[in-house]
C-alpha cells in the first residue's frame, strides 16, 4: 500500500509492474522505478539497443520476457533459445548459466556491443531474474487489484462482508479486516443466534448505514450442521423468544454441547441470559431439549403433556455480576478480537480529557507533529543501536486500533520499567509520518491506574515515575461519550527529588529535537522490519507478562455494548525457561504529595530482570497458533560468514531471506552471522516459512551444505 500511494499509477501497466517487483529480488528497485517514473531521476540504458524493450518500465528489467527479447535482440539467440535462457536463470542452473553467458557474451560482441557491456548486462539480467516474473502472470494479479480496489471504494459493505466471509476460518485475518472497516466507518455487529448466518452478512438498519452482522461460521468450534439447524428454525417460524423456545425448536442433541458453549462464550445468546449461567446450566439445557425431541418422536410433546399440559421449563441459576474480564478473554480466544466491549473501556472518560488523537486518527497527523495517545501494552521489546545503547518498541492497543511505539535510548532508559503486557499508558511523543503507517517517537510515558471509587464507581489516576505528571487524576462512569479529547498543553510539572540538585523540573523535549539526539538510533523504516536493524544481545527478546498484576482492582460489569469495539492485537507471552513464568516488576506506586508542598518523592529506578533462554518459540501476534495447530515445527538457521565485500554481503542475506520468505509454512528460521571475529544470532519472529527439499537445496546451493542446520522445535 506504501508503495502503491507513493507510485500514483497512471495506468494498468503501472499496477503490473509493481506487482512484478514487490518480490524479494527486484524489491529495492521499486523507489528508483518510482522516481523515474515521476521524472525524478534520469532513465539510463546499458545500450541504445535496450531502450525499445526497456522503455516501458523505465530502463529496470522487470519481466522474464523482456529478458527472451533482449537475449534475441542483443545476442542472435531464437526465441527457444531465449527460454531455455529464462529457465536457467529461473532456476538457477549454474551449469547452463555459465554456458548462456558465454553465449550470449559472444553473440553482442558479434552485433557490435563491447564485452565490458555485454558482461555487465548479464550480470544485472542474473541477479535481477532469479525471482523474476513473467508478465502474464503479473497482469493476472495487477487486474484482480485494480478490480477489488474498485469494489472496496464503490461498495464497502458488500466487499467487505466477501472478504470476512472468505477469511472467516482465519481469525487474525478477520481481527484486521474489521478493524479496516472500523476504519471506513462501517459498524460490525457481534454474533446473535436470532440474527447471525453461517457467513457474514449485510443488515440494513432504517436511517443508518448498513452494518455488517458476525458469521456463527466465524466462531472456533461451531460447524456448520449446527449452525444449519439454527438457521432453519428461524427461516420457519421466526425468531427464538427465549431460551425454551429455543430447546424446543431446535434438537440441541445434533448442535452439540461444543459449539453451544463456544456460542454462549462469544455472546451469540446474550438475550437468553448472562453467559456463566447458561454455561452452568448447559447440560440441564441440553438435557430438556433432548426429552422434548424424544417426546415428540413418540407421538406427545412432553412427558405430562397429554394429561395437564405441563411442560418443562429451563430456570438458569442465580449468579454473581458477570466477569467482564473472562467474557473478554473468553471473546478473544474464540473469535480473535473483543466483540461486547474492550478492556479499555472503563478508563476512556478520564483518557478523552488527556489525549488529542485516537490511533487511527495518527494518518492525519503531519510528520513530527506532537500528539498525546493511551492504550494498553500488547507486547514490547528492548533493541541495541548501533552504538551499543538500548532502545525498544511497544505496541499499545486503544479502542480502534493499534499505536507502534518508539522509544530511543534516553526515552528507553527513563521509562522501560513502566512497560508490563495490559499496563494502560497515555503516551506523548511526535508522530514519524515519513515511511508508511505512522509511528510515535515516544518523548514520555504516564502509567494510567484504575480505582475504586466512594461510590463503587471507577476513577482513574495518572502515575509518572519519570519527571512530571501529565494528567491528574479524574472521575467518570465507564460507557457514555465522556469529555472532549484534549488538545497538546503539556500540564504544569511536579517538581521531582530525583537527585541532589533537587528542586528542577524536568524539563520537555525540545522543538528541534531529532533522531541524531537520542545516539545516532536508526529510525526503522517500519515496524516489521526491525529484524533488518544491527542484531540485538542474546537478551533482547521480547518481554511479556503472564497476566494482570495483582494489585489491579475488580472490573467494572460490561455494558452492554453491542457492536465491536476493536481489532484483535494479540498478546505474545514468552515464559521464561523452566515451570515458572517470568517475574514481572511492577511499576512502584508514588508517594502521597506532602499537602503543604507539592512534592512527589520519586521511587528508585527498578531494573528489568535479565531475560532466561527461551524454551520455545512463541508465534507473532498475526499468526498466533491455536491449540489445534501447536506441535512440532522445524528451526531453520542459516550460517553466513562476511566475505569482505559489504554490498555482495548484504546481498546474499537477502537473497537467503527472499528465498525463505517466499516458501509458505509454519516453521521458523534464523540467520547466524560472523564478522570481524564476532557472531550474531538474528531472530525473525514475525515470519515463517515452510520446509522442502527444493528449499533446503536452494540453500545450500547458495550458502554451502555445512551452512544450513534444521532442528525440531515445540511451538506452544
Amino acid at each position: 500500500t506504501r508503495y502503491i500511494t507513493q507510485m500514483k499509477p497512471r495506468n494498468l501497466d503501472n499496477v503490473i509492474a509493481m506487482v512484478a517487483l514487490y518480490r524479494p529480488g527486484p524489491l529495492e528497485f521499486i523507489p528508483s522505478y518510482i522516481k523515474r517514473m515521476h521524472g525524478e531521476e534520469a532513465v539510463s540504458f546499458r545500450h541504445p539497443t535496450l531502450e525499445p524493450i526497456f522503455k516501458e518500465t523505465y530502463g529496470i528489467p522487470i519481466y522474464q520476457e523482456q529478458i527472451m527479447r533482449a537475449a534475441v535482440d542483443l545476442a542472435g539467440y531464437t526465441l527457444s533459445e531465449s527460454d531455455e535462457l529464462r529457465k536457467a536463470i529461473s532456476k538457477k542452473q549454474k551449469e547452463k548459466l555459465q554456458k548462456h553467458r558465454e553465449k550470449f557474451i559472444k553473440g553482442a560482441v558479434a552485433n557490435g556491443i563491447p564485452q565490458e557491456t555485454s558482461e555487465a548486462i548479464f550480470t544485472d539480467w542474473e541477479e535481477f531474474a532469479r525471482y523474476g516474473f513473467n508478465k502474464s502472470h503479473a497482469a493476472d494479479y495487477g487486474v484482480i487489484a485494480v478490480q477489488t480496489a474498485y469494489l472496496k471504494m464503490h461498495y464497502p459493505e458488500e466487499y467487505m462482508t466477501a472478504l470476512l466471509s472468505a477469511s472467516k476460518n482465519e481469525t487474525a485475518k478477520v481481527a484486521f479486516y474489521i478493524g479496516d472497516c472500523r476504519a471506513m466507518g462501517i459498524e460490525v455487529l457481534p454474533p446473535d443466534i436470532n440474527f447471525s448466518n453461517w457467513d457474514f452478512a449485510i443488515e440494513d438498519r432504517p436511517e443508518q448505514r448498513a452494518a455488517i452482522r458476525f458469521g456463527l461460521g466465524a466462531v472456533k468450534n461451531v460447524g456448520q450442521g449446527a449452525v444449519d439447524l439454527i438457521l432453519q428454525s428461524c427461516k420457519k417460524d421466526g425468531p427464538f423468544k427465549d431460551l425454551n423456545d429455543f430447546s424446543r425448536r431446535v434438537d440441541l442433541r445434533a448442535v452439540g454441547k461444543r459449539a453451544l458453549e463456544s456460542m454462549i462464550r462469544v455472546g451469540a445468546m446474550d438475550e437468553f441470559g448472562q453467559r456463566r449461567p447458561l454455561l452452568e446450566a448447559l447440560d440441564r439445557i441440553i438435557s430438556v431439549s433432548s426429552s422434548h425431541f424424544r417426546a415428540a418422536e413418540c407421538g406427545q410433546l412432553s412427558f405430562f403433556g397429554s394429561i395437564a399440559g405441563v411442560e418443562e421449563e429451563i430456570v438458569l441459576p442465580s449468579s454473581a455480576a458477570p466477569d467482564r474480564r473472562e467474557q473478554l478473554e473468553w471473546e478473544r480466544d474464540l473469535i480473535g478480537l473483543y466483540v461486547s466491549d474492550h478492556p479499555m473501556t472503563p478508563y476512556m472518560p478520564a483518557l478523552r480529557r488527556k489525549i488529542t488523537h485516537f490511533s487511527t486518527g495518527l494518518t492525519d497527523v503531519g510528520n513530527k507533529e506532537k500528539v498525546i495517545v493511551a492504550g494498553m501494552v500488547t507486547r514490547f521489546r528492548q533493541h541495541q543501536t548501533k552504538d551499543g545503547k538500548p532502545m525498544g518498541f511497544a505496541t499499545l492497543e486503544d479502542t480502534q486500533g493499534v499505536i507502534e511505539m518508539v522509544l530511543f535510548p534516553r526515552t528507553w532508559d527513563k521509562y522501560n520499567r513502566l512497560l508490563a503486557v495490559d499496563a494502560v499508558l497515555i503516551a506523548e511523543g511526535k508522530v514519524d509520518a515519513e515511511n508508511g503507517d505512522p509511528k510515535l517517537l515516544v518523548d514520555k510515558l504516564t502509567l494510567e491506574k484504575l480505582e475504586i471509587g466512594a461510590e463503587g464507581g471507577f476513577a482513574t489516576g495518572s502515575y509518572d515515575y519519570g519527571g512530571y505528571v501529565a494528567g491528574g487524576s479524574s472521575a467518570g462512569s465507564p460507557g457514555g461519550d465522556g469529555p472532549e479529547m484534549a488538545s497538546y498543553e503539556p500540564a504544569t510539572p511536579y517538581i521531582v527529588d530525583e537527585s541532589p540538585a533537587a528542586g528542577r523540573a524536568t524539563p520537555p523535549p525540545p522543538d528541534n529535537w531529532d533522531v541524531e539526539d537520542e545516539g545516532g538510533a536508526p529510525m526503522p523504516p517500519e515496524p516489521d522490519d526491525w529484524h533488518l536493524q544491527p542484531p540485538p544481545p542474546a537478551e533482547g527478546k521480547w518481554q511479556a507478562a503472564s497476566g494482570r498484576p495483582s494489585s489491579e482492582p475488580p472490573a467494572r460489569p460490561a455494558e452492554t455494548a453491542r457492536p465491536v469495539e476493536a481489532p484483535a492485537a494479540a498478546m505474545e507471552r514468552l515464559p521464561a525457561k523452566g515451570s515458572e513464568p517470568a517475574a514481572v516488576v511492577k511499576p512502584p506506586v508514588p508517594a502521597a504529595a506532602v499537602p503543604e508542598q507539592p512534592v512527589v518523592q520519586a521511587p528508585p529506578v527498578v531494573p528489568l530482570p535479565p531475560a532466561a533462554p527461551i524454551q520455545y518459540i512463541m508465534p507473532p501476534a498475526e499468526r498466533g497458533a491455536t491449540p489445534a495447530d501447536s506441535g512440532e515445527l522445524r528451526m531453520i538457521t542459516v550460517v553466513l560468514r562476511a566475505g569482505g565485500d559489504r554490498l555482495r554481503d548484504v546481498r546474499r542475506m537477502r537473497r537467503v531471506i527472499g528465498l525463505l520468505t517466499s516458501c509458505p509454512g509454519r516453521d521458523k528460521f534464523a540467520l547466524r552471522i560472523f564478522e570481524n571475529g564476532r557472531h550474531f544470532l538474528l531472530e525473525f519472529p514475525n515470519d515463517t516459512t515452510g520446509l522442502n527439499s527444493d528449499l533446503l537445496r536452494d540453500l545450500k546451493a547458495l550458502v554451502g551444505e555445512d551452512n544450513v542446520r534444521v532442528e525440531n522445535i515445540k511451538l506452544q
